[in-house]
């Protein structure tokens, strides 16, 4: 994947390969010490079932979605379901 800038996904839209729109980026959380990334922290839309994706949640309720399911970055960040 393309390298992308962290300013450039800021309230980006995070929809599942299935189609399914999840919510919106909140946040990506990494290790400070070595720089990898963790997980997208994302606030899931108000329709969205928590108990419909494998994703675990954060103490806001945000979804936090390992950095390696994501599978590409354009008008949306599309994630592995």
């Amino acid at each position: 994947m393309a390298d992308v800038l962290a300013e450039n996904l800021s309230g980006k839209a995070v929809m599942g390969s299935d189609g399914t729109e999840l919510g919106m980026l909140y946040n990506i959380t990494m290790n400070l010490k070595t720089g990898k990334l963790h997980d997208l922290l994302v606030s899931p839309h108000e329709e969205i079932h928590p108990d419909q994706f494998s994703f675990q949640q954060d103490e806001q309720g945000r979804f936090c979605v390992p950095v390696s399911r994501v599978q590409a970055v354009k008008d949306y960040i599309v994630v592995q379901r």
